[in-house]
């Protein structure tokens, strides 16, 4: 393999990395966020239940959605429809694909790290772009929300009832959007600091 075929496998593989490492940041920070928001929204009244089972529910759910060995959904307080059980297993997929994708840049980045990036530039432009992406997320959070789902999901299954999926009752949009923006802070930092660097 020639330097500009590993500077451009290195670099196609750093992009993944940074992706991902920011998707990955943000879902285990989210127990944080989801921790502070509980009081913060009122979560506790609006499902009449105490904190602690709202918490233990959450935890739930994401050991589900990140845990490679738990194929089984079961939430202790909240009922779930057909419908519902399928869009967290699409979650599921999505979030070891994610962490699979982690780990293979992140070998591939390893390997080599000492190869001079001749396309650091590429990072700037990634940057650049996820700018744009946020400023439609700040101007019209519900047309993103919607949009994005609608890229990574080819059914409607994410449109809960919260008759039949008590469980979004405890999903503000208000959390989701703490969680966007903790993304986008890590991966326009990461790419701009890549984009800043001369060597890989």
């Amino acid at each position: 393999m020639s330097n500009s075929q590993k500077d451009l496998l290195y670099t196609i593989a750093l992009a993944f990395f940074i992706l991902t490492t920011a998707i990955t940041v943000t879902i285990f920070a989210s127990y944080l966020l989801f921790a502070i928001d509980i009081k913060h929204y009122y979560l506790e009244q609006a499902v009449d239940m105490k904190y602690g089972t709202i918490m233990k529910n959450y935890a739930q759910m994401m050991d589900y959605l990140i845990n490679p060995f738990n194929w089984q959904w079961h939430l202790s307080d909240f009922g779930s429809s057909a419908a519902g059980r399928l869009h967290f297993l699409d979650c599921k997929k999505l979030f070891l694909l994610n962490f699979g994708v982690f780990i293979v840049s992140g070998a591939i980045v390893a390997k080599f790290h000492k190869i001079r990036a001749r396309f650091n530039r590429t990072f700037l432009w990634i940057g650049i772009v996820g700018i744009f992406l946020a400023i439609m997320m700040m101007f019209n959070f519900d047309q993103f929300f919607v949009i994005f789902h609608e890229v990574l999901f080819r059914n409607s299954d994410w449109l809960f009832d919260p008759e039949k999926d008590p469980v979004i009752n405890i999903l503000p949009e208000e959390f989701f959007t703490q969680c966007f923006v903790l993304f986008f802070i890590l991966f326009e930092g990461l790419n701009f600091w890549k984009a800043r660097l001369k060597k890989a």
